[in-house]
């Protein structure tokens, strides 16, 4: 669902699409709607899948003449396979035309497909310098299982660049001048290893739990960047006791507009190791879906205070940095990797 949208001035030097995977919707989202149109990366795309769950995410485009393939154009699926609304063309998700009404199909009718990737029911799309195929993978991720809730989703439109929203894994000055965090720490350096980086750092925040009560929470995380679309944050609770995780994606719509995606999930907590204003009285299958509720809330939150700059910034390729900027310059040297004509900072500067 789309939360909010605000068209700012942001004007940046930055090519507006990054090499890398990028997600497009859930798996839910996809089997509830049956198709799925969205504007991605520049593109007009859609997305379905067939009965034993083929996802297919192809542009919108039918190669026989030119049609639409969108839902509000008339195109459908029927038994899984997608039917373009002007001559009846049916594709499967292989991308191949397999029938049409009049007769045969010409072998050259297929979609223009993109390669896809799925983790936890997060439907990704890979989008290639000159169209070139997938250079890496997105990592799998610890399993869940049972002992872990449903992914919350929030979604936020906004003017920006997933670069400059993917920098705040390493801008950790942010956190305490923006949102309020306190004991900020840096754990770790910033490990680069091809498209992976990984950011570790500490935090305290005090947070208001249903009018109840005031919480203050001390917090671990691991950050996994893996290009500009996707990080995946391992967060750790030390005084309560919650392990959660949570997807921050950052998706380019038109060149001007991203859709910011926030999913976040939490192990059952059993035993809180200190109390809690009302969680004791609940029973445990019921506390980790409300306290995760409240995470997604806090994290949406905390967008959408970094959204108020993001949508109106201008990227700085030489910036002026002071000592507690920690490591920026390192991670705009690793972006460098996703675009096709190089570096777009000065990284010899401190």
């Amino acid at each position: 669902m789309i939360a909010g949208l605000q068209q700012g001035a942001n004007v940046s030097s930055l090519p507006p699409f990054p090499e890398g995977w990028f997600f497009i919707a859930t798996r839910a989202a996809v089997q509830k709607a049956g198709l799925i149109q969205r504007t991605w990366m520049g593109d007009e795309i859609v997305i379905w899948a067939d009965p034993v769950g083929q996802i297919c995410i192809a542009r919108s485009v039918c190669p026989h003449l030119g049609s639409d393939l969108g839902p509000e154009a008339g195109a459908k699926v029927v038994g899984g396979r997608l039917v373009c609304p002007f001559h009846g063309f049916e594709f499967e998700t292989s991308g191949q035309c397999v029938a049409t009404p009049s007769g045969a199909p010409a072998r050259s009718a297929n979609l223009d497909i993109l390669e896809v990737r799925e983790i936890e029911g997060l439907i990704f799309g890979w989008r290639g310098l000159g169209g070139r195929p997938s250079q890496w993978q997105l990592p799998d991720v610890p399993g869940a299982g049972d002992d872990w809730t449903d992914l919350q989703i929030r979604t936020i439109r906004f003017a920006g660049h997933p670069q400059e929203t993917s920098e705040n894994s390493v801008d950790i000055a942010h956190l305490s001048y923006i949102h309020g965090y306190h004991n900020v720490t840096s754990d770790a350096p910033v490990l680069i290893d091809g498209p992976r980086l990984e950011s570790r750092f500490g935090f305290s925040t005090t947070r208001r739990i249903a009018k109840l009560s005031r919480l203050t929470l001390h917090v671990s995380a691991v950050a996994h960047v893996v290009g500009l679309g996707y990080s995946f944050v391992e967060f750790q609770e030390h005084s309560i006791g919650i392990d959660a995780q949570l997807w921050v994606l950052a998706t380019p719509v038109d060149g001007t507009l991203i859709d910011m995606s926030i999913v976040s999930r939490m192990r059952t907590l059993r035993e809180p190791k200190r109390f809690i204003a009302g969680l004791n009285f609940l029973p445990q299958r019921m506390r980790a879906p409300i306290i995760n509720k409240f995470i997604a809330d806090f994290q949406i939150r905390d967008v959408q205070q970094d959204e108020v700059i993001w949508s109106r910034k201008h990227y700085v390729p030489r910036p002026r940095l002071v000592h507690t900027d920690g490591e920026i310059m390192k991670y705009r040297a690793y972006c460098a990797q996703f675009y096709a004509d190089g570096p777009r900072c000065d990284s010899s500067r401190p």
